[in-house]
């Protein structure tokens, strides 16, 4: 078969929420509150995929590239990217500075907490979507439930973490920063229903919605990973519901009913 259902492993944080929308299944009726939902398989280890829900802010972090994470022996550094499901009003994601910081700078903000209000916070709705390389300082804000696209590595330097109990990371993540603006890339609409989002060299991120055939191409050696947002994506005789991801390891046809829209990621590294 060309596609196939990604299991999903639900992931317990203090800011997530115990509201998940039904479409996340068992794990929407979790005692404990679910931040993440983890989509991952073995035979494509290059891109992980999440489902992230947030009730408080999370902390100001970075990652750091792939030549600085190898240093410390991690495989590869992360690049990720957010594609928001749901926002509450006044919900918002910060990304990059108003202006350049020197690393004396940063780390003086880091530690008296200026860091929050120096860096851009910018309002998000459903359907917003951010290409994050690594180096942006960035923090997702309350009241979200998105999609997040990254590098397969679980390597967090957190700058501030608004007087939590938790432990910093000011030498490495000040080392892995670029404490500049954030200037977003261009979406690039290559047809009617098509739209590149990300392209770098790590990962490609394309949108597709209703009015044109679609077909994915994918290999073994060059998987995709089927993201549905929206309700009316199939394959062939497969629905493909939100709140569920799919790996295409052959070419696979992907119909698209009115006001259906699905992401497809691919790694570059491969």
């Amino acid at each position: 078969m060309a596609i196939r259902q990604l299991q999903g492993h639900a992931v317990e944080k203090v800011w997530g929420r115990r509201d998940l929308p039904a479409i996340f299944g068992d794990a929407s009726g979790s005692a404990e509150p679910i931040g993440e939902i983890w989509f991952a398989d073995d035979a494509a280890p290059d891109l992980l995929v999440k489902c992230l829900f947030t009730s408080e802010k999370l902390s100001i972090q970075v990652h750091p590239d792939d030549a600085m994470a190898r240093a410390s022996g991690y495989p590869r550094g992360k690049e990720e990217a957010w594609y928001v499901l749901s926002a509450e009003p006044g919900a918002v994601i910060g990304a990059g500075f108003a202006q350049d910081l020197t690393p004396d700078e940063l780390r003086a903000a880091a530690l008296d907490g200026s860091i929050e209000t120096l860096m851009t916070w910018h309002p998000v709705g459903p359907g917003h979507f951010f290409h994050v390389p690594a180096g942006t300082v960035h923090a997702i804000g309350a009241g979200l439930a998105l999609v997040e696209i990254q590098q397969n590595v679980d390597l967090t330097y957190r700058l501030y973490d608004y007087g939590r109990p938790r432990p910093l990371h000011l030498d490495e993540g000040i080392a892995a920063a670029v404490a500049a603006p954030f200037r977003p890339a261009a979406i690039r609409r290559t047809g009617r229903a098509h739209e590149v989002l990300a392209e770098s060299d790590k990962f490609e991120i394309v949108r597709l919605t209703h009015g044109a055939e679609h077909r994915v191409v994918a290999s073994a050696a060059a998987p995709a990973w089927l993201i549905p947002i929206e309700s009316g994506c199939a394959s062939g005789d497969v629905d493909l519901p939100p709140g569920t991801v799919w790996l295409a390891d052959a070419p696979a046809d992907i119909e698209m009913a009115p006001g259906a829209t699905m992401l497809v990621a691919r790694s570059a590294a491969i």
